[in-house]
């Protein structure tokens, strides 16, 4: 039996892009984070760059909520887990 070097389409990592579908993690506006750190852990945790982790962040201010993560169910628990382990109010949705 021969293996191969190369992953098979069915064993790459599913990646959390905001074009997955299923579930979606919104991290939601709170009084006690500072707009500063909010924007942080964006880039920290979810690998942002700095401009779209700020416009995240924004959209939490303004909008009260932004979501920033998508995919499968349990990818976006662990997401949530980890909001809260920052600090910050995240809950998963469902995509519509």
């Amino acid at each position: 039996m021969r293996v191969s070097s190369q992953p098979s389409p069915s064993s790459a990592p599913v990646g959390r892009t905001l074009r997955a579908s299923g579930w979606q993690t919104v991290v939601h506006n709170d009084p006690v984070n500072l707009m500063s750190y909010v924007e942080w852990v964006f880039m920290a945790y979810f690998r942002l760059p700095q401009r779209r982790a700020h416009r995240l962040m924004l959209d939490v201010h303004n909008n009260g909520r932004a979501v920033v993560s998508k995919g499968q169910r349990e990818q976006m628990e662990a997401d949530v887990q980890a909001m809260h382990g920052f600090g910050l109010w995240a809950t998963i949705e469902e995509v519509p």
